[in-house]
Parts: structure tokens; C-alpha cells; sequence
């Protein structure tokens, strides 16, 4: 009987089978979605998590945005050292922030899973630190994730200002307004489009 793989499993089988090679975002996806469904009958839900947590674990080399590599000799490469929270700082940030997502204030209370995560990315050089650390509901981690925050916040504020409207609420739509005017001021994020 065949053993059975992990979707991280998988995704590095791919690019072991590619290595010294910059392979691009959307052909490991197709990739890995289409094995895995052939493999189990069920489907890949996260490859892209996958591919970060490998970078992140020092497993590939992020070429540039979208584009990782596998090399037998990735420990020649200047990797950046990615640190993680302990149990008792995510314990100690949990408390801070009343086991609540700092963005929506929903909890465990209502049924929403929480994660412990770094407000400046590790990636990009975020420390294991209390005070990088933040609660947020496991669909704004994934949102921040995929957005970054000042894109994650914009299409939050368009959101806002679209239930504003709808419901009349002519308060909140100034406050989104104003918010809003303040990304295109500044030039932040300008390819996010947001009209009165």
C-alpha cells in the first residue's frame, strides 16, 4: 500500500523533480491541484500557504514575487532567518488582545478559530516579538496574508463604505470617505479602485 503524502509532501516533490529552476506561481498550482485531486479525489485548498510555509521553513528560494526555487545546495543562498512566537508569546498575545481578532473582535466565544500572527511578515524581516505580534480570526490572517495590511485595510474600508450605503448610514460613509481619500492622497495602493 502507497504511503500516504502530505500537500507540503507534494509540493516539494515537484520542485525536487525541478530543481535549479524558477518555477513560476501559477504552474506549481496547476501543478499540485491537479496531482493532488488524481492522487486523493479531494481538493488542494492552500497551495499557496504551502509554497510561503516552505520558503519560510529555508526549503525553497523566493527568485521574486511569485516565483520560488529548489536547489540541492539551497544553503549556499543568503536565506533569511525566520523566527517564530513561542507558546508563551502567543500565550502573552492572546491576553493582550482579550483573545479577540484585533480587526472584527470576534473570538473563540463566537466560534471563530484564532492565530497569533507577526505584523511586519517574517519574510520580510518581522521578529518573534511580543510587540510584532497580533490576534487575528483565521480569515483576516488569511486575508492580510494574501493583501498585506495597507491593501487588507482599503478593501476593508470599501466594504464598509458599500454596507454604509446600502444601509443608509450616512456617518460611516464619511468616516470610510475620508479613510479612503487618505490612500489616494498619499498614492497607497492606487491600483485598489474605489469610487463614491
Amino acid at each position: 500500500m502507497k504511503k500516504k503524502i502530505t500537500q507540503l509532501e507534494l509540493l516539494m516533490e515537484y520542485y525536487i523533480e525541478n530543481p535549479d529552476r524558477d518555477i513560476p506561481h501559477s504552474e506549481i498550482v496547476d501543478w499540485a491541484t491537479s496531482e493532488w485531486y488524481k492522487r486523493t479525489g479531494t481538493v488542494f485548498r492552500d497551495p499557496d500557504r504551502g509554497i510561503r510555509r516552505l520558503h519560510q521553513e529555508g526549503k525553497l528560494i523566493k527568485v521574486r514575487k511569485g516565483v520560488y526555487r529548489y536547489s540541492e545546495n539551497i544553503h549556499g543562498y543568503d536565506l533569511p532567518v525566520l523566527e517564530n512566537f513561542s507558546q508563551r508569546q502567543k500565550r502573552k498575545i492572546l491576553e493582550r488582545d482579550n483573545y479577540k481578532c484585533v480587526v472584527c473582535g470576534r473570538g473563540e466565544k463566537e466560534g471563530v478559530e484564532l492565530h497569533v500572527d507577526h505584523i511586519k511578515p517574517r519574510d520580510l524581516g518581522g521578529k518573534a516579538i511580543i510587540e510584532n505580534g497580533q490576534t487575528l480570526c483565521a480569515q483576516h490572517n488569511h486575508m492580510k496574508k494574501n493583501l498585506r495590511h495597507t491593501e487588507a485595510a482599503k478593501n476593508l474600508f470599501i466594504r464598509m463604505y458599500k454596507l454604509a450605503e446600502k444601509g443608509e448610514d450616512e456617518n460611516l460613509m464619511k468616516f470610510c470617505s475620508a479613510v479612503l481619500e487618505l490612500y489616494d492622497r498619499y498614492g497607497i495602493n492606487g491600483h485598489i479602485e474605489w469610487k463614491k
